[in-house]
């Protein structure tokens, strides 16, 4: 069994290593293929940098990855990233595809624009399990908290098919002990952060963000998250709605 890391904050983040530990425990071989550069709100997006009508690789080792794990640079998106995988651009097509570590929380209806989410939802549409793993704080203390969850995820995976969702997994930056557990968490209205946009004096628009409310929903993923719960969603990928009446041409 084959599986692939990566991420949306680039290959020099130790998110890295705490997925391709967990994966290497479950039996998987492992290649890490991450953004050369920090690509958070990528999405889904498949843009990357060609030379010679080649995409740019290049070997460069994620801190502390363990030894004999391939482990390489791209100058692309995470989703293409995904997508090269799917077609076997870095070896074996995986089987399973972990995203993140991500610093920083990915909650609510705001998973849209994040770029660990887009990574996992597109090899999900290529029919590979996959995972995207987020930790509530922008520089985390406690990456042992995260591995705890992500191996107790990958058995749950293992035993349990997806059937062609995606799982979003956000983890309190708390130390396992203070962990209160794992819970099923529906999407909060929107996420952590949310923008904003407003004209200037010169009429030009300004974006602007803000921190939302974290107390507003207590039992969506942003809301248990909060209060010490690590947060499983089930997310779907691209889904086509069979029941709509289209109304017919005159």
């Amino acid at each position: 069994m084959h599986a692939l890391v990566t991420n949306d904050d680039g290959i020099d983040s130790p998110g890295l290593a705490v997925l391709a530990g967990a994966a290497l425990d479950a039996g998987y071989d492992v290649t890490v293929a991450a953004p050369a550069r920090e690509s958070s709100g990528a999405s889904a997006s498949l843009l990357g940098a060609e030379h010679d009508g080649r995409l740019v690789v290049e070997p460069r080792r994620a801190p502390g990855l363990p030894e004999g794990v391939t482990s390489l640079a791209v100058r692309a998106a995470p989703a293409l990233i995904a997508f090269v995988a799917a077609h076997r651009g870095f070896g074996p097509k995986p089987d399973l595809v972990l995203s993140g570590v991500n610093k920083g929380a990915n909650t609510g209806y705001a998973v849209l624009h994040s770029g660990t989410v887009g990574a996992a939802l597109s090899a999900t549409t290529h029919g590979i399990t996959s995972v995207a793993v987020s930790v509530d704080a922008a520089e985390p203390q406690h990456w042992d908290t995260a591995r705890l969850v992500t191996d107790h995820v990958l058995g749950w995976v293992r035993r349990t098919p997806l059937n062609g969702r995606t799982l979003n997994v956000n983890v309190p930056d708390c130390t396992p002990e203070r962990l209160r557990g794992l819970r099923n968490a529906p999407l909060a209205s929107f996420g952590l952060v949310q923008a904003r946009i407003h004209e200037n004096e010169e009429r030009d628009l300004m974006l602007q963000y803000a921190g939302t409310e974290r107390h507003s929903e207590p039992e969506s993923d942003t809301g248990l998250l909060t209060r010490g719960w690590a947060t499983a969603t089930l997310l779907r990928a691209p889904y086509a709605e069979h029941d709509l009446e289209v109304p017919a041409l005159p």
